[in-house]
């Protein structure tokens, strides 16, 4: 490369800028086309003369940066052709240094992809640096839809991480180790990536607590001939015997843990590097493939524990139940010469390399439940990749990040990040903080644009609710959320409000009995809601609050109540008791998906309805629907007058409504009946009812002055037709001047 001088780099940079030139031109043909090649020094070229590729703020070379992240990613990792095309070309195109049309020419249409997976990951990292909320790691994976996007992001890294070794700006490596340590360390374990893991770890060790670093690295280094003898010590007898019994080949490797893993002992045992005796860990990896090997690998456990004394407790079986991330291995600890406790690891040529290299990335993470079938699918789609012998950069593009595909992950203003299952709303979200903020609220604002609460959360969205103090739940809001907190919260709120209305009813019942000097006797007033048709009297107070139900028809019957009735009690039947044929329920079905009329009959479900107690509607009766605050639809008779005044007030809460089906049930109805105060005209009446089919009297009232009686009769009949007919009949008795129904 003509254009590069040597006095822009250091020796070190020279030396790692010709090694990766070199790596990355001998997988020519064989990873790389020769077009590609082309191409990669076309840009290299076109981002050095628009000076991109010079050294950044905090002194990383950006050229040498790039081809590292590339070797990685090809050495270490194991992928290829788009993945490097991927790390090379992303942060040309942040710099516009190339076009996606360019990308697409030259590259193809998957590079494109990647890049911008790429860059939409990077964006939303930038703009929420959540980092110490799980959740924001989930939020990455997701959005990053293909695993390589992850893969590269995290050698990016680990390569940045190398580059600060030297650099001046402490608080940028400060920054860039915490972001490690919180994020992409995680990420690399649960991928299977031990190898960068275990540096990026050290390194973090190194950068935050160099003195602690420096003195393990120069203890090791003190012992390390004596460590070495020692583990060939071990390993000696052990591979004879070995040789001795197993069929196939085999190798075993000796190495010392991790500073990182070291310290962590240190601080966990609270005891100085000289008292930490596990520090050497076996490999012996068997060269066997197929359904032999778990098989070779106990044998192989059987020989090492035969030879040295095992400890128990610290078997670790990954054989029979592989880790979440496809981790494969026995792990065993012995007591080996000289009274020291050496860690034996057992695995296969095949698990070592997944173990290596990660090729086994798993997404399930750990501690989270909810996820077993899709993880259970990926793993054994990952186990087919790894049995098959196509290039493993082919077999990556088809690892997808559907693994969250059921959940959305949002931002509050701050920067939090919450997780939601597929179809969450704006009240979810809103309850998901605090349930004062979910029972106000009235919207939000999403991407700088005002929502509605039914607004479906989108992954990456920052939410910011709206509320007013007047908002209140309402019963349909249950049919908005998804989260059973949110359900519970509304449930709650609309309780409370019942509550607080059946309050306002009782005391506006005693205050109209106490203008009426009525003595309330508590036993007879329950017999009385009882009679009303509530089950309990909180929804007998409510409705009394919302004029659902008239306080003077409560006075009336609870003031008939006190007088002997006529005829005995027949069994209560509810309003609602009517049937329908299965051919007119489906038609009712049909005629309500054509218009907005509600359809009223015994099958209807899904709705919650009720009938007034105001007005007693019947079936026949034309009726209306009223949408009250949080008791559903409250059917009444269409010339009822709260209905007519509810109308005034709620025009937009009135439903249109008609009967449908055939009625069986029987409605109590209220009579009013003036007429001449002659003898058995009670008598007469009482027979005239007696005699109606499928009709029952209930109760009779009866006052008398200057020669007229005025009184209050309570039928049960079977619809509107029964009733006029008995109407009708009741005003041919002799000495009736009027009947008319009670509203």
């Amino acid at each position: 490369m003509k254009i590069l001088k040597i006095e822009q780099f250091t020796t070190e940079e020279m030396t790692l800028f010709l090694t990766d030139y070199r790596i990355l031109y001998s997988v020519v043909d064989n990873k790389l086309s020769i077009n590609d090649w082309k191409y990669i020094k076309q840009y290299i070229l076109k981002g050095i003369d628009a000076g991109f590729y010079g050294r950044d703020g905090h002194g990383v070379h950006q050229l040498v940066h790039t081809l590292e992240t590339c070797r990685v990613l090809l050495q270490q990792v194991g992928l290829g052709r788009r993945s490097i095309l991927m790390a090379m070309l992303y942060p040309l195109a942040e710099h516009k240094v190339i076009s996606q049309e360019e990308m697409d020419r030259n590259f193809g249409p998957e590079v494109v992809k990647l890049v911008s997976n790429m860059a939409k990951v990077q964006h939303l990292y930038a703009d929420h640096d959540s980092l110490e909320d799980e959740n924001f790691s989930k939020l990455m994976l997701s959005f990053a839809e293909d695993i390589r996007v992850i893969i590269c992001m995290i050698c990016d890294r680990y390569t940045l991480m190398k580059a600060l070794n030297h650099t001046q700006d402490v608080d940028y490596r400060h920054k860039v180790t915490q972001e490690c340590r919180l994020l992409y360390t995680p990420i690399a374990h649960r991928l299977g990536l031990y190898v960068i893991k275990g540096e990026l770890e050290d390194m973090a060790v190194k950068y935050d607590y160099r003195d602690v670093y420096d003195d393990i690295a120069h203890q090791l280094q003190l012992t390390k001939r004596s460590r070495e003898e020692y583990i060939q010590q071990f390993i000696s007898p052990l591979e004879a015997k070995l040789k001795e019994v197993l069929p196939v080949p085999f190798h075993i490797k000796g190495r010392t843990k991790s500073i990182s893993s070291i310290w962590s002992k240190m601080k966990r045992q609270q005891n100085s590097i000289d008292k930490i005796y596990d520090l050497f860990a076996i490999r012996i990896i068997i060269d066997a493939e197929g359904p032999n090997e778990k098989a070779l690998c106990w044998q192989a456990y059987s020989i090492v524990t035969d030879m040295y004394q095992p400890n128990p407790k610290r078997l670790r079986d990954w054989l029979s139940i592989p880790k979440s991330n496809g981790y494969e291995s026995l792990h065993i600890t012995v007591y080996g010469p000289s009274d020291r406790w050496v860690e034996v690891q057992i695995r296969t040529k095949r698990m070592d390399e997944i173990a290596e290299r990660g090729l086994a990335a798993h997404w399930k993470y750990k501690g989270i439940k909810s996820e077993g079938n899709s993880a259970d699918k990926l793993i054994a789609s990952i186990r087919e990749v790894l049995e098959s012998g196509a290039p493993k950069d082919e077999l990556m593009k088809d690892f997808s990040m559907g693994l969250y595909d059921e959940e959305v992950f949002v931002f509050t203003p701050k920067g939090e990040v919450h997780k939601f299952p597929k179809g969450a709303t704006v009240l979810d979200f809103a309850f998901s903080i605090h349930s004062k903020l979910g029972m106000q609220c009235v919207g939000a604002r999403v991407g700088g644009r005002n929502v509605k609460i039914n607004h479906q959360l989108n992954s990456g969205e920052t939410v910011e609710i709206l509320t007013s103090s007047q908002q209140t739940p309402k019963l349909d809001w249950l049919n908005i959320v998804k989260t059973s907190k949110a359900r519970s919260r509304i449930k709650a709120g609309i309780k409370e409000i019942e509550n607080r209305e059946a309050q306002t009813g009782k005391e506006m019942l005693q205050r109209r009995f106490k203008n009426r000097k009525i003595e309330i006797d508590e036993a007879e007033m329950s017999r009385v809601i009882i009679r009303l048709g509530y089950k309990t009297q909180t929804a007998f107070y409510h409705d009394l609050s919302t004029n659902d139900i008239s306080v003077d028809d409560v006075l009336k019957e609870y003031e008939s109540s006190q007088t002997p009735q006529i005829q005995g009690e027949p069994a209560t039947h509810s309003a609602a008791d009517f049937t329908a044929t299965p051919e007119i329920a489906a038609e009712n079905e049909k005629k309500q998906a054509g218009n907005d009329v509600l359809v009223i009959d015994r099958d209807l479900k899904g709705i919650d309805y009720k009938l007034a107690k105001c007005c007693h509607p019947i079936y026949g009766d034309d009726i209306v629907g009223f949408v009250s605050i949080a008791r559903g639809i409250t059917i009444h008779r269409a010339d009822c007058s709260n209905i007519k005044s509810l109308e005034k007030q709620y025009p937009y809460r009135i439903q249109r409504a008609r009967w449908s089906g055939k009625s069986a049930g029987q409605y109590f109805i209220t009579l009013r009946v003036v007429g001449n105060d002659d003898i058995g005209i009670v008598t007469n009446i009482s027979s005239v009812i007696n005699k109606e089919p499928n009709t029952l009297l209930r109760s009779i009232s009866i006052d008398t002055e200057g020669g007229l009686f005025q009184g209050h009769l309570t039928v049960s009949v079977s619809d509107l037709s029964s009733l006029n007919i008995l109407i009708r009949k009741i005003q041919s008795v002799k000495g009736v001047k009027n009947v008319s129904r009670t509203n």
